[in-house]
């Protein structure tokens, strides 16, 4: 659909007109609330136009008015990612798309070397400094190709040429993945890998050991698949700590002091997909290698302070906006934490009090707040809880395919709203059907 001339509302009927010979058929959007005259004057000069353009001389037709497309409503979405964005933050960026303030050009054509760019960019560094409390031994990129990228940086910067094999803790989907492109770049250990159990928890600390001469120990915080999340650090000494924390980052505080590297694609609580995040500390910069390909090679980021090639512009100043709403809306990260916390206690209750009706993933001790999994007695029982959680507007609420059940991805910008209508729908849906595990109501 074209708007043809200016003060035309957005929100309009749309008239068709059609032409025998006439290479396209013609639209016009005429606002419901102009006068019928109005309406004819805006026929007219649109059937003008397709004159003066037809190649033939062409018949009068008559108009023929559809309705107006309707608004498209938001919904609570569950996505595991790309997920949720804080409403503040999609706002803003809808008023920024045609024309970013002080420049005259959406934010998705300002190039990456131009002032504002560069002032974007600084910002939304300066705020994860502020927000997460980044200490000065650190450096920050923004990268491209998500955590599947960085699964072959990290060995390739930090593993390559290393006398010692690389400690991998396994605890998911995720890390599992992390390990095996690793093999690629040298020699690895599992210290511990959780799959004999589908990774529903996570090892005790006597059931694992790091080597202290181990070139790193890498880790996920959070397994998305299976719902599984770290509540402390691993205890590794003076190896150099790596953490994929893709699905928990800017969800709550992080003693980068512990850290040697973390990484996180965006698209979970940070921003849009097709950024990545990458904090690193200044010593491990001395391992990248000049051999490695020059994108690979994390100190050329550094060095080039994230324009080493043109970045994912609009990604950064999405990251940007969310940081800033984490900041001043939000009131901090520990703030974030706690909100998390009220929002994963509200399901989980749900699931404790069940009765086994629902049955969890994840072991007590262990569950994630970002990712609440579960199953229910049957395929049937499930494919109808999917059904109506959705036309309750609770949407995106299937399992992994590895996993099963309902996964329920709780991240930020998950209203506690939201949360809340879910946890009232599976209490309901626990109610009604019950009897089909031979429970009764209490």
């Amino acid at each position: 659909m074209r708007r043809i001339g200016c003060g035309v509302s957005s929100i309009a009927t749309v008239a068709k007109i059609e032409y025998p010979g006439f290479p396209f058929p013609g639209r016009v959007c005429l606002t419901p609330s102009i006068s019928r005259q109005e309406q004819v004057e805006w026929q007219g000069y649109f059937k003008r136009l397709c004159l003066s353009l037809a190649p033939v001389a062409l018949p009068q037709r008559s108009v023929v008015c559809e309705k107006p497309p309707m608004m498209t409503e938001r919904v609570f979405n569950f996505s595991p990612g790309p997920a949720v964005l804080p409403l503040p933050v999609i706002e803003q960026i809808r008023q920024d798309m045609v024309a970013l303030p002080g420049t005259g050009c959406s934010i998705l054509e300002l190039s990456h070397r131009g002032s504002a760019f560069l002032q974007i960019l600084a910002q939304a560094k300066a705020d994860l400094i502020q927000l997460m409390q980044i200490p000065d031994n650190y450096r920050i990129v923004f990268l491209q190709g998500g955590s599947r990228m960085q699964f072959s940086m990290v060995p390739m910067n930090l593993l390559r040429g290393a006398s010692q094999p690389a400690d991998y803790l396994v605890t998911g989907s995720w890390g599992s993945k992390a390990m095996q492109e690793a093999k690629r770049e040298g020699e690895v250990r599992a210290v511990w890998n959780g799959a004999s159990s589908n990774f529903d928890r996570l090892p005790a600390p006597s059931e694992w050991a790091v080597n202290p001469q181990s070139p790193y120990l890498h880790f996920t915080s959070n397994e998305t698949i299976q719902g599984v999340q770290f509540g402390n650090e691993p205890e590794v000494g003076r190896v150099p700590l790596v953490c994929d924390a893709s699905s928990d980052f800017l969800s709550r505080p992080i003693p980068f002091e512990k850290y040697g590297l973390i990484y996180a694609c965006a698209q979970k609580n940070a921003g849009p997909a097709g950024v990545t995040i990458v904090v690193i500390r200044e010593d491990l910069l001395e391992r990248s290698s000049g051999h490695l390909p020059g994108y690979l090679n994390y100190d050329n980021h550094v060095q080039e302070d994230s324009l080493y090639n043109t970045p994912p512009t609009f990604g950064v100043y999405v990251v940007g906006l969310v940081v800033r709403w984490l900041l001043e809306e939000i009131g901090g990260l520990r703030k974030m934490d706690q909100i998390n916390q009220q929002k994963a206690s509200h399901l989980y209750e749900v699931l404790d009090n069940s009765e086994g009706f629902y049955q969890g993933h994840a072991q007590a001790p262990c569950r994630s707040k970002m990712n609440v999994t579960f199953r229910l007695p049957s395929d049937e029982l499930q494919q109808q809880f999917l059904q109506q959680a959705q036309d309750r507007k609770l949407h995106n609420l299937k399992g992994h395919r590895s996993v099963g059940g309902i996964r329920a991805s709780i991240y930020n910008a998950i209203p506690l709203e939201g949360v809340t209508l879910l946890r009232d729908f599976m209490q309901e849906f626990c109610d009604t059907h019950r009897s089909f595990v031979g429970l009764t109501n209490s």
